[in-house]
């Protein structure tokens, strides 16, 4: 055995290269991210690849998943970072981080809020279009049920159709069990279009024709501020309400508007241990929302694959992400992008 390595030290010395010259990468495991599958959580994952591969000079990888199993893997560290966690909201996440399995970090993006959703001209009409206001008092999600024959459900013509959020989403049980609690169950039907692409494609199908329809949405996206939209009002925010929301299996859940949104990444303890540098850049990091937006907006509409998009919002705003990082891990990720 002894001949045998000095043999292959031999052998490397012979070819210009010694253990101590590998890069570092070679011998590091990759970094697990999830894969998320909506817009904006796509384009900050691959914000936060670019900087960790070429500023930290570790590779990284993504891994699918429901937002659930993703906490779940997280908890476990079979993933090490979830790059848009929307902190506090599942009985998943709020069980590993009180076991101390996992750590939000940073407030990434201000202003991101969820509710539900109908076009402006369904209460107040378009002229310009000859659209005439077909729920003119239509407020909050206490006068739905008298509307129901406005957002009919083909499928269930003496229904309502509400378009829910992605399958094994938190806010897809959430908003099952508003149904129930805002009364609506038996005049609604929950429909639900499977990913983010074909919700926003029902959507986006509806307002094109200028048909009526109720959906739960999100921010940051490009598609809030691309139509005129009008939030319906929910009763104020009551913590323990929320606890019945959150759990699928409550048969009585009681009524409340969201949680307050805060965007965090999302890591395991043993990955913010190791690296805790890393995990004092994640600190740091907040998106304006309109730069953030108008990324968003290129990536929809051009079809243009995130990785491409977090590579020019990185050329094109050194101010915002050079405030999350040390001098020298700057210069890396600047001196990779030329």
């Amino acid at each position: 055995m002894k001949g045998l390595k000095t043999l292959l030290a031999a052998s490397l010395t012979t070819l210009g290269l010694s253990v101590a010259a590998l890069p570092v990468s070679a011998a590091e495991a990759p970094v697990h991210f999830a894969d998320l599958n909506w817009e904006s959580g796509s384009l900050i994952t691959e914000v936060l690849r670019v900087i960790v591969e070429k500023g930290y000079d570790l590779p990284t990888d993504t891994l699918p998943g429901t937002t659930i199993t993703l906490e779940t893997a997280l908890a476990k560290n079979d993933i090490q970072v979830i790059g848009e966690e929307w902190a506090g909201r599942s009985p998943v996440w709020v069980k590993a981080e009180a076991e101390g399995k996992v750590v939000g970090l940073g407030d990434t993006v201000k202003g991101a809020t969820e509710g539900w959703w109908v076009p402006e001209y369904v209460v107040k009409g378009d002229p310009a279009k000859g659209i005439k206001p077909l729920a003119p008092e239509l407020k909050s999600v206490k006068d739905l049920a008298r509307y129901k024959d406005v957002f009919k459900d083909p499928e269930s013509p003496g229904k309502g159709r509400f378009l829910n959020s992605p399958i094994g989403w938190t806010s897809e049980v959430v908003n099952k069990q508003k149904l129930k609690a805002y009364g609506l169950d038996d005049s609604y039907v929950n429909f639900r279009s499977g990913s983010g692409a074909a919700l926003d494609a029902e959507i986006a199908s509806s307002i094109r024709r200028g048909k009526p329809v109720l959906f739960y949405y999100w921010s940051p996206t490009p598609l809030m501020g691309r139509y005129k939209l009008i939030q319906l009002e929910e009763p104020p925010f009551d913590a323990e309400a929320w606890k019945t929301l959150t759990d699928a299996d409550n048969p009585n859940p009681k009524p409340t508007r969201s949680l307050a949104s805060k965007l965090s990444i999302g890591v395991s303890t043993p990955f913010q241990k190791e690296h805790p540098q890393i995990a004092q850049f994640f600190e740091k990091v907040e998106f304006p929302i309109e730069p953030l937006n108008k990324a968003l907006a290129t990536m929809s509409e051009n079809h243009t694959a995130p990785r491409e998009v977090a590579q020019v919002f990185l050329k094109e705003h050194p101010q915002v992400w050079k405030a999350w990082l040390t001098e020298d891990v700057a210069q890396k990720v600047e001196a990779s992008l030329k």
